[in-house]
């Protein structure tokens, strides 16, 4: 990941709704949740919800599919793993073991 893409990432969970539908979606899984159940469940307005989905997905943290009526949003994992890695990746001036659970969670959702 380059440092442009980390910035658009962290932009993009620099907003309260945004970084409470990532948390969400992360809970959720690789299966996800209907767009319209994300807005019930964090209370938020759809055509709000729209445009921080938009920039979730923009900035590779989250993934969508249609399924008939359906738009399904997902965390997009390898996107989040990226990010991880590019914090973690000089962790502890190169000695990874002091870092110990921190570098752990790069492995998430395997």
């Amino acid at each position: 990941m380059e440092t442009k893409q980390a910035v658009e990432a962290f932009a993009a969970l620099a907003h309260g709704t945004r970084l409470e539908v990532f948390r969400l979606l992360v809970r959720e899984g690789p299966d996800g949740l209907a767009a319209g159940r994300i807005a019930v469940v964090l209370g938020v307005a759809p055509p709000t919800l729209s445009s921080h989905l938009a920039q979730l997905e923009r900035a590779g943290l989250v993934t969508s599919r249609r399924v008939e009526r359906f738009v399904y949003y997902a965390v997009d994992v390898e996107g989040t793993r990226r990010l991880l890695r590019y914090v973690t990746e000089d962790c502890c001036q190169g000695r990874p073991a002091l870092c110990g659970d921190l570098l752990a969670a790069g492995a998430w959702c395997e």
